[in-house]
């Protein structure tokens, strides 16, 4: 079975093609950064428009390099949510006219279900039962996973994601946007031990995190070193980038380790765009290897919003008869707000 993916619910337009039997056969992507640079941030009307620029040549392109036709594909899946209501109905509307005009299945996926099954595209593969951590630009939640659409939350962030804990500390540098590879970058030049931050959270009985005290932090440590120097020396921005990296870093890897720990699991997944960042997961496979437990992490390329996620997660549901019985109805929804926890039923 042939799965087409779609991937459009912020600023990636992704997609993919995935065989239940071969895997991943090939994937094409465009990111928006460069566009959105520009005004610091994600602009929800720009980014709608510019998946209707590139959604159908990067399909054309995907069915180019993987010799395909749309004749070939069994099914089109589509990211329906969480996401911005726009971007998220540029997606759903191609993978809908595409599978109503070949009368395909049409499968509606949830995006952080995307990115916990992607971890799962590479080898080694972990096996079920294992603790996922969703950590991203929205996201920060630890869940249970016992199997496809089996899903329990055990801890999640009550303000600010990690990573807008990085976007927003780096917009405070003036690092620009996307903020957390360029306060990651700048850190490799510091040392944390210069600039120690609060861990917020670290020691609370719960799995639940908050960063948004961090952010505070950062920018008092940012006017207090103004104050000190007027203009502040590249060394101590390095610092303190360093500094808020080890912040959210040790923050992260105690509260994993900790779920691992209460339930007794063996088995680590990280995903999510900040599962790129180099110190977390040199920190993670180190704690990791203490308690005897395996990490798993997406190749990187995959770790950011992709299509390939997407068509994976349809496969996988497929495999485990999790689709629903109405899937070429051509109606659809979108749903920007979109709990995980609901999928332990088909989704429709």
């Amino acid at each position: 079975m042939k799965i087409l993916g779609y991937e459009s619910s912020c600023d990636e337009t992704g997609v993919a093609l995935v065989c239940t039997e071969q895997g991943l056969l090939g994937h094409t992507l465009y990111s928006q950064v460069a566009m959105h640079e520009a005004y610091g941030g994600v602009v929800p009307e720009l980014a709608s428009r510019d998946h209707i620029r590139h959604i159908l040549p990067l399909t054309q392109q995907l069915l180019a390099e993987t010799n395909t036709h749309l004749a070939d594909v069994d099914a089109v899946a589509y990211t329906a949510g969480p996401g911005l209501n726009g971007a998220l109905l540029v997606g759903a509307s191609v993978a809908r006219s595409i599978a109503w005009a070949l009368d395909l299945p049409a499968i509606p996926v949830h995006h952080l279900e995307g990115h916990l099954l992607s971890p799962l595209l590479a080898e080694p593969r972990p096996e079920f039962p294992f603790i996922a951590l969703l950590v991203s630009g929205g996201h920060t939640q630890i869940m249970q996973v016992d199997g496809v659409g089996q899903y329990r939350l055990l801890g999640e962030t009550l303000d600010d994601a990690a990573g807008e804990a990085f976007d927003k500390s780096a917009k405070l540098m003036g690092l620009g946007y996307p903020g957390g590879p360029a306060l990651s970058s700048l850190a490799q030049q510091g040392d944390a031990d210069q600039i120690v931050l609060p861990r917020p959270m670290l020691h609370s009985k719960d799995l639940d995190f908050s960063f948004s005290g961090l952010k505070t932090a950062v920018l008092t440590r940012l006017r207090a070193l103004e104050q000190q120097y007027g203009q502040v020396p590249a060394e101590q921005r390095a610092n303190l980038a360093a500094g808020t990296e080890a912040a959210i870093v040790d923050v992260l890897v105690a509260k994993v380790i900790k779920a691992l720990k209460q339930t007794g699991l063996k088995r680590l997944v990280v995903a999510g765009g900040v599962g790129a960042n180099q110190p977390l997961r040199q920190k993670l496979l180190a704690q990791a290897e203490k308690i005897q437990a395996d990490v798993f992490f997406p190749p990187v390329a995959l770790c950011t919003d992709n299509g390939a996620m997407i068509a994976f997660a349809a496969a996988m549901r497929a495999k485990a008869g999790l689709l629903g019985p109405d899937l070429k109805n051509p109606s659809f929804t979108v749903r920007p707000r979109w709990p995980l926890e609901e999928l332990s039923t088909p989704i429709t």
